[in-house]
C-alpha cells in the first residue's frame, strides 16, 4: 500500500522559504537555524508516526512524499543543513551578480536546493528568475555553481555542459545522492544478510582497527544493489547501511569488511567544514583507510564489480 501525503508539499514549501530568508545572509543567526533544525525534525517525525501508525514505513510513500521525506529527513543532520544553508547564499549571491554583469539588476533570483531528479531546473522573467537545484551540489565549489548558473540561466556551452558533468560524476556528487536514497531504502534494518552477518563482521573489524574500543553504530543492509558507492554511514541516525550488492558469497569477506571499515572509519572520524565545504576523506581518513591490511586487493574488486556492472556482465 503506497501512502500518499497530502500537505507535505506545503510543508517543503514553507522550509524552502525559511532557508532562503536564512540564506540572506552570508552567517545565518543562529538561533532561527536551530528553530528550522527542530522544525524539520517535527515534520519528519510526524511523517514516520504516521507510517508507523499504518504498519509501513516511509518507503511506501508514494514517489514525490518519498522525495520530500528524504529531503527533509537529510537536512535533520545539522551539519547538512549548513551545508545546504550555505550553498543556497552562495548561489544566490552568484545568480545575482550574473544578472546585474548584465545590466539586469531588476531581476530577483530565488534559490531553491532539493531533492531533485535532474540537476537543475530554471524559470526566468521579466522581474524574477528562479533557479531549483539537486541537493547533490551543496557541497561544489564557486566555480562549479557559477558554470551552473551560467547553464541554468544563460544558456549551455561545452564549457559549463563539461564542467558540470564532470562535478556530477564526482563522490562529492553521488554520496549525497546515495544518501538521500538510502535513507528509505534500508526498510526493516537487519544486520543479518544471506551470506554475512555484520555484526559479525563489525567485532572482527573493531578488534583489529580500533582495539574494541568504538562503539558499535545501527548496522544494516539496504534493500537495493548498487554499483557506483557499496555503503554509506549516517551520522544522524548513528547507522550504516551496506549495498545489497556485497550480500554475496562471490565476493571475498575480506571486501566486505573493508567497505564496512571504511563507514566506520566515517564514524571515528567525523565531518569537517573546510572553507565551507564538507570534507569527509580528508587526508588522516585516507592514511587510516590504508591501514586495512589487503587494502590494495579490497579496492581492485570494488572496482571490478564496478566494472562488471557498467560492461552489463
Amino acid at each position: 500500500m503506497m501512502i500518499g501525503l497530502k500537505n507535505i508539499k506545503a510543508q517543503q514549501r514553507a522550509v524552502l522559504q525559511k532557508i532562503f530568508d536564512l540564506a540572506s545572509n552570508p552567517t545565518p543567526n543562529a538561533a532561527r537555524m536551530q528553530e528550522l533544525l527542530q522544525a524539520l525534525m517535527r515534520i519528519v517525525t510526524a511523517i514516520e508516526k504516521i507510517c508507523s501508525n499504518q504498519q509501513t514505513t516511509p518507503a511506501n510513500l508514494t514517489s514525490s512524499s518519498r522525495q520530500i521525506y528524504s529531503w527533509m529527513k537529510f537536512l535533520t543532520d545539522e551539519r547538512n543543513l549548513q551545508l545546504h544553508v550555505q550553498a543556497t547564499y552562495r548561489l544566490q549571491h552568484i545568480a545575482q551578480q550574473a544578472f546585474s554583469a548584465r545590466g539586469q539588476d531588476s531581476v530577483k533570483v530565488i534559490v531553491e536546493i532539493t531533492n531533485l531528479a535532474g540537476l537543475y531546473r530554471s524559470k526566468i522573467g521579466e522581474y524574477f528568475a528562479t533557479l531549483i537545484v539537486s541537493e547533490g551540489f551543496i557541497n561544489a565549489p564557486d566555480e562549479v555553481l557559477q558554470v551552473l548558473v551560467q547553464a541554468a540561466l544563460f544558456g549551455n556551452s561545452r564549457n559549463t555542459t563539461r564542467a558540470m558533468k564532470d562535478f556530477a560524476s564526482s563522490e562529492e556528487y553521488s554520496e549525497i545522492l546515495m544518501e538521500l536514497d538510502l535513507i528509505v531504502e534500508a526498510i526493516a534494518e537487519t544486520s543479518t544478510g544471506k551470506h554475512y552477518n555484520l555484526d559479525k563482521l563489525f567485532d572482527k573489524v573493531n578488534e583489529e582497527y580500533f582495539a574494541a574500543k568504538l562503539v558499535k553504530p545501527r548496522l544494516t543492509w539496504s534493500k537495493i544493489h548498487t554499483y557506483r558507492k557499496f555503503a554509506h554511514y549516517e551520522p544522524a541516525r548513528d547507522r550504516v547501511v551496506m549495498s545489497l550488492t556485497l550480500d554475496d558469497d562471490r565476493i571475498p569477506e575480506f571486501v566486505v569488511e573493508f567497505v564496512l571499515y571504511h563507514e566506520l572509519l566515517h564514524k571515528y572520524h567525523g565531518t569537517k567544514l573546510v572553507n565551507g565545504r564538507r570534507m569527509v576523506h580528508t587526508s588522516e581518513f585516507r592514511t587510516s583507510e590504508r591501514k586495512f591490511r589487503l587494502y590494495k586487493e579490497a579496492e581492485e574488486w570494488l572496482k571490478q564489480i564496478s566494472s562488471f556492472h557498467k560492461s552489463g556482465i
